[in-house]
């Protein structure tokens, strides 16, 4: 690979940046690739004469280069020079492998290590590596090596090196389409190496490379950088000063001493060579040679530390030749330069005559001589310095081996024949031998040199001579020197720091240019390939998942393969409420997990786990401390930006975004990270999460229109949620990461003004409870206990979809051991005025000491009665174990295990007994303890343990007084629903959201809980420091939080019966409640139809008729429907006008007149009886729709155009006669069934709040009968569609999915025929059931048939409740509240307690009963007789009843 990089950026076209990256790239590799990069360098200098000055202009490339001569690392030695970094600095060279301030060791502990280049040199491993960090590109990981990032990519090279393009991967950087990554360089590198038959250890190879080196580096110190000034001889002598730098920790190829020299000769060559082609000496050759021999003085005679290689004969010949080409030793060149020079030579020629090699010695000594007989001394100072330097090397030479002795005996002749008349030898050395004509002076001086009168004349008359001499010509040009190599290295440092500026440069260049654009392009690529492999997985998961459904509708119990063994069926909590927010409704669980690891992981005899009534540690981070609360609402400022919203805007059809928030939706199993999108028209929730299944997941849509109530709400205390309830009964909770942006997002909704939302305006909780009128309508008895409690834990801040802020109910019923249950005795009941922790008396001294005992060191934490909460998630989980997907967060608590079965939720009267003996547990109920049965038995047969007593834990044991499940349920409600409790609920209301929770009254009631619980004591957005923080959040989540203070004043008692009904008695137009008074019913005729003979079979008066201003107090419409088809539209009110008696009713006027009269569109089906269910109006009263046509269709009529009785649509899906319809509480959906056994499930469409139609495709189909469905029932809010057929079945469907849920099937004789011609389901979900089947009697030979009649109730889960028999054929049955109302083929009005159904009154009206309906708010029954009458059933009399209060 590097092989093809340096052909691409060296032969094919230069590119001079590319080069150096090259180099820099390959210092870790084996000698044979540097080589053969070496050699298209160097045939690159050859062939082009401009290289060398362009690649000498590359910032930072003495290193670059210099560094190809590295072998191997040496040994870490300290060493007294080395500066005080220690063996991590160097004091001349910089460290290469900072980036900026940002060190290696920093980049290896961000784990941001992107990518890597790594070259190996023989399979071992160095320690040059280059990494690409995400923030700063690349950065080299070792303090010696260089990186890609050496390449300095300028503008117009950043993102090509040659012609291939640099980028950045996982695992390394490619280049063009070559990724350089470890394994695949290496591969490479051993290519190159197998196809080039070359070794690394081959020392020709390391030979030929250093030479080359040598040839490139001379080509850029000589010919690449020109002139003569300072700055080109500090470039050139950066070259030296990065050897030595490199030397100190690498063992090099060659010694340094060595390459220095080599340099040094090829220099002084080129040099002779410049001074030969030129005619005369120019002053830059003149200034290039001096400075050459200084530096070469100084290489030779300035540093001994080694001598090993500096010293060669050819260095020695090349600086005579340059001084001859030079004429230096001719006279007529005096100049000073020259007489340096010839004083430099001198030395150095005396250097190389000192050696102790025969060969230096004799060349030196021979050319030294020549010089003394030739040229004239030109001082006694110069005298004296070459006398001493000789004689230096004479001693050193006898005092040696000798054997360069004969060399210099010569040159000491010539030296003293030279130097005896200046220095006066004759005088100072009188037995000194003769030197001309003395055969034995080569014996005589070598004994006459050690002797001491040669020592003393040479000590006392030579040396101090002879260094002033030094003094005055070498130690000024010596000092220079030393500063020139140190400037060299402070050079070398600042080139390095410039390269490394630049290469952080180019890096960020390269970081812009190149890997930013390459990590977005494999971000999304990447994305991309998730998406497609995520996209997959989901496919495949949605396919198997709607296999499996379609296997169950296929071989379920209803299919058309259905098993004959069924397989079990398993059960989970469905989150559909009802508009009570009760949650009855169970639904299949296909991902059952019967929990055995967990029972088997259990250990009753182990260490206790801790409990959610165990203490607390006494300690919150300070900082989340809040001083004063302040209430949950919009600021102004935030408030007055959604009031200066834009609605105009909006107004527009086109669906426009509005915001578009990150947040959080929160479930009771998990809380899935998404984001909430706010446009003109629909909210929508997209789901985050990266598991998301194709077409599942959490994805919402809502439109605004479907807006009920949106609420400010806290998660863990913080201010940063809101929860959507919608008119489907349907909510989520929604969390944000600030407040801000909850209460930006929050103001957007209210901003765009939804219609059906009941409350605008940023509200506190207070606030809210107070505008609502909810505490007058509790007091004046038109809500219930429950719905009052339940109103009050939402408005509160409770929520189902968060467990630490479940809503709460009280303890109402104190006795569970007698066998009957009596609500008149008040001794049965709980004392509601008191805390649950000190109903019993004898809690109250333990808790007031803990309370006035309590002293907490840090002086912060204030004085609680109560450690612990009587609402929290574990109590949560603690009740409802036995239900999933509670059960599954009960062991994920417990640390995958149940908890021991002693602790475990396994009795009533146990628990209650454990609140009274123990006044730390506080816990109060959960709304399914009045409501749901099934959360008390062990449907799902978990292995729950076994008690200390032997006795294993399944179902919960109930008191005495209650048979089962269902009846402790309905008897509980009783109980909270008896006057008892109603005259004291407001006491339990002061403590837990009143006035009693908070301050004095709190800590007179005994009612004080740690402080960490009540909303807004604690703010987590105050405490920095993570663990803290951590710490505090699991605390309260598994604390408890109290609810918000909703009262600050005693809240009202609740009004008697009797009280109740005297204020209402009071105003005129205020309508009874007929339920209340049945012994007061009376009967009343109105005139519809003027033919007697036409029945009246369908009579309603729509719940929620849209009014203007200017129809306020106008009557009510009252649509009826004659058997014939005869369409009337009167008018109704519930009281007199004039009066205040009774009702109003106007009658339609066109029905008087058969030629105005209103007829349905389209006849009936041939020999189809024309009942009830065939007829639905909307809830505004807007359209009818009717079935029953002989075309198979669902028509659609407009009630209030002028044309009354006008078809709207037809829409014809089902393949035979559509015999039922029923329409939802809520009014979107209406559901159809059919002679062709099928149900659909249809969407009513409306424009601006008002029905105008249908959707022409159904939403559902549903299937599973074998015989034509009679009737069909929906609750859109429990998501449940029943529908009943011929085949005397009911089965049970989902809403929105369209599932199979169950069938049920009243008990019946065998062989009998069953049919059901009529359903019914109350707002908890309960189904009741008319059936009818044939009995034969008499012979068999000529039996007859009389029908056996039944009544039956169904839970919502199935469950079969009682049965009854009614005594006449019933045409028509209506559910309310607590209430069944029949009316049967004999006249008579049956009202039946809906839980037993036992008659509670009857009225006979002696004409068969075609169709029964209530008006609003119960104040009458309307009921159709046969013969064409409307009869009104009411409270007779109401004056004469309101005199009785």
């Amino acid at each position: 690979m590097a092989i093809g990089l340096i052909e691409q950026v060296a032969d094919n076209f230069l590119n001079y940046v590319g080069i150096m990256a090259v180099m820099k790239l390959i210092h870790n590799t084996g000698i044979t690739i540097r080589l053969q990069v070496c050699r298209h360098v160097l045939h690159a200098l050859y062939m082009n004469s401009g290289v060398a000055g362009q690649l000498s202009k590359q910032v930072g490339w003495q290193d670059t280069i210099v560094r190809l001569y590295i072998k191997r690392h040496l040994e870490e030695k300290p060493t007294e020079g080395k500066n005080s970094e220690g063996s991590e600095g160097r004091s001349s060279e910089p460290d290469l492998m900072s980036f900026g301030d940002r060190k290696l060791s920093e980049t290896q502990e961000d784990g941001e290590d992107d990518g890597e280049i790594f070259f190996q040199r023989d399979g071992a491993q160095t320690p040059d590596e280059v990494s690409v960090s995400s923030e700063t590109g690349l950065i080299p990981s070792e303090p010696d090596t260089a990186s890609l990032g050496g390449i300095n990519l300028a503008a117009g090279d950043a993102a090509n090196i040659g012609n291939k393009t640099v980028t950045k991967s996982d695992s390394g950087i490619s280049i063009g389409s070559s990724k350089v990554d470890r394994g695949v360089f290496q591969r490479e590198v051993s290519q190159d190496m197998q196809e080039l038959n070359s070794l690394d250890d081959d020392d020709h190879a390391l030979q030929e490379l250093s030479d080359m080196l040598v040839e490139v580096l001379f080509n850029l110190m000589w010919r690449g950088v020109s002139g003569s000034d300072e700055e080109a001889w500090k470039e050139r002598g950066k070259v030296i000063a990065c050897i030595d730098v490199l030397s100190e920790k690498y063992e090099l190829i060659k010694p340094p001493v060595e390459l220095k020299r080599l340099l040094l000769q090829k220099m002084l060559e080129a040099c002779i060579a410049d001074v030969r082609d030129s005619k005369t000496p120019s002053a830059v050759y003149t200034e290039n040679s001096l400075k050459l021999i200084k530096a070469l003085q100084y290489f030779l005679l300035g540093d001994t530390s080694e001598q090993q290689h500096k010293w060669h004969q050819k260095l020695v010949d090349t600086l005579m030749l340059l001084l001859d080409a030079l004429n230096v030793w001719e006279q007529s060149f005096g100049e000073a330069d020259w007489l340096e020079m010839a004083q430099i030579g001198i030395t150095i020629l005396i250097g190389f005559a000192s050696q102790n090699d025969i060969e230096l010695c004799a060349a030196s000594a021979a050319k030294l001589h020549i010089l003394l007989e030739t040229r004239p001394m030109a001082s006694t100072q110069e005298a004296c310095f070459v006398l001493g330097s000789v004689d230096n090397a004479l001693v050193k030479s006898l005092r040696g081996d000798k054997k360069t002795y004969s060399f210099l005996i010569p040159l000491m002749r010539a030296v003293v024949d030279k130097c005896a008349e200046p220095l006066n030898m004759k005088s100072h050395l009188p037995t000194l031998p003769q030197t001309s004509m003395s055969p034995t002076f080569f014996e005589d001086f070598q004994v006459y040199c050690l002797s001491k009168e040669w020592r003393d004349f040479v000590e006392k008359q030579v040396q101090p001579v002879m260094q002033q001499y030094s003094m005055m010509n070498f130690a000024e040009t010596t000092a220079n020197m030393s500063k020139y190599w140190c400037d060299c290295t402070e050079a070398l440092n600042v080139s390095t720091h410039l390269r490394e500026r630049e290469r952080g440069e180019s890096k960020l260049k390269f970081q812009d240019q190149i890997v930013e654009p390459f990590m977005k392009q494999r971000k999304a690529e990447t994305s991309r390939h998730n998406a497609i492999l995520n996209q997959l997985r989901n496919q495949h998961i949605s396919t198997l998942r709607q296999w499996r459904a379609s296997k169950r509708f296929l071989t379920g119990e209803r299919g058309a393969w259905a098993e004959r063994i069924p397989q079990p069926v398993n059960w989970k909590l469905s989150m559909t409420e009802n508009f009570s927010r009760m949650r009855p409704k169970l639904t299949q669980n296909y991902n059952f997990d019967d929990h055995l690891d967990a029972a088997q992981q259990r250990d009753n005899i182990g260490n206790n786990m801790t409990s959610s009534t165990e203490a607390i540690p006494l300690a919150v981070a300070k900082e989340a401390m809040v001083n004063e609360l302040e209430d949950d609402v919009l600021g102004d400022e935030e408030w007055n930006m959604v009031r200066s919203e834009s609605s105009k805007e909006l107004e527009n059809s086109k669906e426009k975004t509005v915001i578009s928030e990150e947040c959080q939706l929160v479930t009771v199993m998990e809380v899935i990270t998404g984001k909430l999108e706010v446009t003109s028209s629909y909210l929508y929730f997209i789901d985050g999460s990266p598991d998301k299944e194709e077409g599942g997941g959490q994805d919402f849509k809502w439109a605004l229109s479907q807006l009920r109530e949106v609420h400010l709400r806290r998660y863990n205390l913080r201010r940063t949620a809101i929860e959507m309830f919608l008119i489907d009964q349907t909510n989520y909770f929604i969390n944000f990461n600030s407040k801000k942006v909850r209460n930006k997002v929050y103001g957007r909704i209210t901003g765009l003004r939804p219609p059906n939302l009941y409350y605008y305006g940023a509200k506190s909780p207070a606030m809210l409870l107070k505008a609502s009128g909810l505490t007058q309508k509790w007091v004046n008895r038109e809500i219930n206990n429950f719905d009052y409690l339940m109103q009050l834990n939402t408005i509160a801040g409770r929520t189902y979809n968060d467990l630490n802020q479940y809503p709460v109910f009280p303890w109402v019923i104190q006795d569970y051991t007698v066998d009957t249950l009596d609500l008149t005795d008040p001794d049965m009941y709980r004392d509601l005025s008191k805390p649950i922790g000190v109903v019993n008396p004898k809690n109250v001294e333990e808790v007031t000491s803990k309370y006035e005992n309590f002293e907490d060191p840090s002086g912060f934490i204030d004085k609680f009665h109560y450690g612990t909460h009587y609402s929290n998630g574990p109590g949560v989980m603690h009740y409802m174990v036995r239900t999933e997907p509670f059960t599954s967060l009960h062991i994920q608590l417990q640390s995958g295990r149940f908890d021991c079965a002693d602790r475990q939720f396994h009795s009533i009267p146990n628990t209650w007994q454990c609140l009274m003996d123990n006044p730390n547990d506080v816990k109060e109920l959960i709304p399914e303890f009045f409501y749901l049965p099934e959360f008390l038995e062990n449907m799902n047969t978990f292995d729950l343990g076994r008690l200390q007593t032997g006795e294993n834990i399944s179902d919960v044991i109930l008191p005495n007084w209650a048979n089962s499940a269902d009846d402790f349920i309905y008897k509980h409600r009783m109980a909270l629903e008896s006057e008892y409790v109603s005259q004291h609920l407001h006491e339990w209301i002061d403590l837990i959201f009143g006035y009693k929770q908070r301050g004095q009254a709190a800590v007179e009631s005994l009612n004080v809980f740690y402080y960490c619980t009540y909303e807004g004591a604690v703010d987590l957005d105050a405490i920095t420091n993570p663990i803290e923080r951590k710490a505090t959040e699991g605390m309260i989540n598994n604390f408890g939080q109290t609810p918000t203070q909703l009262l600050k004043e005693p809240h009202p008692r609740r009004l008697s019966p009797e009280e109740a009904a005297r204020k209402a008695m009071k105003t005129q137009t205020q309508t009874l409640n007929v339920f209340d008074y049945l012994s007061y019913l009376k009967a009343f005729f109105v005139e519809v139809s003027s033919v007697d003979s036409d029945p009246l079979v369908y009579v309603q008066v729509p719940k929620s008729q849209a009014r203007s201003f200017i129809d306020h107090g106008m009557p009510d419409n009252m649509i009826t429907i004659s058997d014939r088809g005869v369409l009337g539209v009167h008018g109704w009110l519930p009281y007199d006008k004039i009066i205040s008696n009774y009702f109003t009713f106007e009658r339609d006027p066109t029905l008087v007149s058969p030629k105005f009269r209103r007829m349905l569109g389209g006849p009936f089906a041939p020999g189809l009886q024309i009942t009830p269910t065939l007829f639905v109006v909307s809830h505004d009263s807007r359209l009818l729709f009717s079935g029953g046509h002989w075309d198979n269709s669902v028509r659609v009529f407009n009630l209030k155009s002028h044309s009354k009785g006008k078809n709207v649509s037809i829409v014809t899906r089902h393949h035979d006669i559509v015999t039922c319809l029923a329409l939802d509480n809520c009014g979107t959906q209406l559901i159809t069934g059919s002679r062709d056994t099928t149900c659909m499930i249809w969407e009513v469409t409306f424009q601006g709040g008002v029905a105008n139609g249908l959707i022409d495709k159904p939403l559902q189909t549903l299937y599973g009968h074998d015989e034509e469905v009679t009737c069909v029932a929906i609750s859109t809010e429990l998501d449940m569609a029943a529908s009943a057929s011929k085949d005397g079945t009911c089965i049970i469907h989902t809403v929105r999915k369209g599932h199979y849920v169950r069938t049920l099937r009243p008990p019946c004789e065998n062989l009998l025929s069953l049919s059901i011609p009529l359903i019914a389901i109350s707002e908890d979900g309960h189904v009741a059931l008319y059936c009818e089947q044939k009995t034969a009697t008499g012979k068999h030979s000529s039996p007859k048939y009389q029908d056996k009649l039944s009544l039956h109730l169904y839970s919502i889960n199935g469950k079969h409740l009682t049965s009854e028999t009614p005594l006449n054929h019933i045409t028509d049955m209506l559910i309310t509240k607590d209430y069944l109302v029949t009316g049967d083929t004999q006249g008579t009005l049956v009202i039946r307690n809906f839980f037993s159904l036992q008659i509670l009154t009857n009225m006979p009206l002696h004409v068969p009963i075609h169709t029964i309906n209530m008006a609003p708010k119960n104040s009458q029954f309307l009921i159709g007789l046969r013969d064409g009458k409307l009869i009104i059933v009411g409270i007779g009399k109401p004056n004469e009843i309101r005199k009785l209060f």
